[in-house]
Parts: C-alpha cells; structure tokens; sequence
C-alpha cells in the first residue's frame, strides 16, 4: 500500500559508508530517499528461468521479486482484471476465505491480487471473508492469514494479518520544487496499545521531522488488501533518558499517537514480558521490510517478511561477536539480547525499531515481545547473531510512561 502514498517511495536507498560503521545500527541514518525503487515488474508472458539442477541455499530475508496472482481462466480478450474478492470463478473457498499465489506474473493483470476474471463472473459486492474471531488480548499471531491467505510463499512472506502488531515507522520529508510532502520509510516498530508504538530510539532520536504510524500495512505496492491500512501522527516521543547512540545502549523509544487506532481484523497489540524477565532460549520471528542483504546490493522488500531466529545467549553472544571486527575485548552491554547466527537468515538495514517475538509458551500461537531490532554485524554472517534490545529490561519504564499519557497499560498484559 504505501506506493499509494503520493509519489512516497516507502522505503530509502543505503547511505554510501555505511558499511565502515564499527556498529552498523539497523535503520538508523536512511538519508538517501528515493535513490532506490522496487525493481520493475517483468512485462507479461517473460519466461521464468529454468529450475536449478541444485537446492538453492536457505536465504536471508529474501528478494523482492514482484510478486502476482496466477492467471485463472479465460484470455485478455475476454476478461478483465478485478481484486480476487469481486470474482466467484473459483478463487474463493467455500468460507469466503480468498487465496492469492505469489509468483512470477504471468497474465495480463497488474497485481498478484487482481485476477483476469470473466465478466459474466464478476460480482459488483465483494465476497468478502467473515472477520477473524481472534481471541481477545494481546499477542495472538494469525499463522493462515487474516481474511486472504497467501500460497507460493517461497520467500518468507508474513501473511496478511499474521503479525498484526507490526508498523511502519514513516517520517515526512520535502523535495524542493514539489509541495507535496513525501513519506519516507524509515523503521519498524509494535503495537502496544490504541495510541502507544515501541519502536527503536535510535530511530527518531536526534531527528528533527515529523513522524507517523502505519498500522495494519502488508504489501507496500498496493492498496487492495482486504483490510485497509490506518495512519496515525507521532504528537510525543519518549526516549530512554540513558539512551546512548554512540554503543546503541538503552536503544528503546516510545511513541504517542495522536488518535487511537480502530480495532480491525488484522490489527492488535503485542504483549510486552514482565521487568527482568530472562530470555536465553527457544525460537521466535522478527518482521520487517528491511534490506535482504547488507550493502548496496540488498534491496528493500516489498511485502512484509518474516524470518525464524533462535535466541543466543548474551555469553555466547558476546563470544561469536568478540570474533568480528569488534575485537577479543568487546563487552554485550545489559540492555541487549541476542537472536540468529545462522547462515543467511538475519533481521538487516531498514528494520530497525521492529519487533523479535517469541511465544509465550512451547506450541502457543501467543507472542511476547522480547527484543527491538537494534545493530549487527553485517546481515545474516554465518554464526555471527543479530542484537536486539532486551525489552524485559524497560517493562517498569514503558508502564511509566504510558501512565504519563494517561494510556492503559493492560493492553500489553498477558
């Protein structure tokens, strides 16, 4: 959806020297706006390349190769191209539950969610899904999707609603000789509550523009999602008072919105662990439309993506990282948590300020925030893990401060 956004790119190009930072922070300085935009859409009927002979490695966040709906039925000629909830031609099942396949566009359609439907097939109402009954309280992550669910998902795209805490971090930037402001992605952050968002501090610290939230956000191209997306303007901003840029210490901001957010059924709020909660295993997902690798060759991603990553405790953390360039001497300060280190999956540049997740307990579908994306050591380096704020550490913080705001802090309570 948030192409739609006047001529906004969503997302900004990697700053030049970034790579020589000693501590790369995950978001922290995306300066260059709109020196990169999504690859273009190959035109229709380009053959796919054939199928490697070799299993293809697991990857990092992955590639953001446009994704489209397969063509059902019927040629250009006799069919028109319509969202796949205004076509009764057999793309939806017998819930109203609409399916969608990512892949290669290979028909005449415009986007993977529209279909070439035939027009005696088309129907003026949308036949549109009931609304998920997801249980009350915050945490629950919707593992098939809310109201359409996605096939074809080869490259670690999240579901629409899966994750339904997850927003994006949008500051307002101006173009000399254009009076239109553009809004520029520039982090992640969760949902806590109807008017509160945890994001990263170094996300808007030091930052002298305006902010806004979107929430409820899942393909950034387009605006045809079932469910629309809800903006909302940053009026406050809490910062850690021992926040420290240089190191990324006590990294953990937390935003006010100037309006509450509608309830909807792909939208929610995390849950937040108790102050000093340890988390030194299992395995959870962090969220973001990030790079897919580190450098100018990694590229921003287009729908929401998701990756798998097990917690790394804070000693063999500081190990793994003492082997890097940070050198035999570099101590894991209190404030962070570790998660990844497995070869090619990694949270990276432009996810700064999302959430790390893990759920409440072995086999729930409840998720507890333990971790903000904060800094690492290049993108998904073979047994080098990614550094996450502890959030546990900051609970008592959080509660104080959203009491400041006369905001209710049970909303996050589990």
């Amino acid at each position: 959806m948030l192409i739609a956004i006047a001529i906004a790119c969503f997302l900004a190009a990697c700053t030049p020297g970034y790579a020589q930072d000693p501590i790369d922070p995950i978001g922290a300085d995306l300066q260059s706006l709109i020196n990169q935009v999504f690859t273009p859409k190959p035109p229709a009927g380009t053959p796919e390349p054939p199928p490697s002979t070799s299993a293809p490695p697991d990857p990092p966040m992955p590639t953001t190769a446009q994704p489209v709906i397969e063509s059902h039925g019927g040629g250009a000629e006799d069919c028109e191209c319509v969202p796949y909830y205004q076509c009764k031609n057999g793309t939806i099942i017998k819930n109203g539950e609409g399916i969608i396949d990512i892949r290669i566009n290979d028909g005449p359609c415009d986007t993977y969610i529209d279909i070439c439907c035939k027009v005696s097939d088309r129907v003026i109402d949308p036949i549109t899904p009931p609304p998920t009954k997801a249980p009350k309280g915050c945490g629950y992550r919707h593992s098939d999707g809310t109201g359409l669910r996605i096939t074809g998902d080869k490259n670690g795209e999240a579901q629409f609603g899966e994750f339904p805490w997850m927003v994006a971090l949008l500051r307002e930037e101006e173009i000399e000789g254009n009076p239109i402001k553009l809004n520029v992605y520039q982090c992640g952050g969760a949902l806590i509550g109807p008017r509160a968002v945890l994001t990263a501090a170094h996300c808007v610290a030091k930052k002298n523009k305006s902010f806004k939230v979107r929430i409820g956000e899942w393909d950034t191209q387009h605006e045809k999602e079932i469910y629309p997306y809800q903006d909302r303007d940053v009026v406050s901003m809490e910062i850690h008072p021992n926040y420290y840029a240089g190191a990324l210490y006590n990294d953990v901001a937390l935003l006010i919105l100037n309006a509450p957010v509608e309830a909807a059924p792909h939208i929610g709020f995390v849950c937040l662990p108790e102050q000093g909660k340890l988390f030194d295993s299992g395995r959870g997902f962090a969220t973001g439309w990030g790079k897919d690798q580190f450098g100018k060759k990694g590229t921003y991603q287009v729908i929401l993506k998701k990756i798998e990553l097990p917690v790394v405790r804070s000693d063999v953390c500081q190990d793994k990282l003492r082997t890097t360039r940070l050198g035999r001497f570099f101590e894991l300060h209190q404030s962070f948590i570790c998660a990844g280190g497995e070869p090619g999956k990694d949270t990276c540049k432009g996810d700064g300020g999302s959430p790390f997740v893990l759920p409440e307990s072995p086999d729930s579908d409840r998720y507890v925030q333990a971790g903000i994306v904060a800094w690492g050591i290049g993108c998904g380096e073979n047994g080098i893990p990614g550094v996450y704020v502890n959030v546990a550490m900051f609970r008592d913080w959080i509660d104080e401060k959203m009491r400041h705001h006369l905001l209710d802090t049970t909303t996050y309570q589990y």
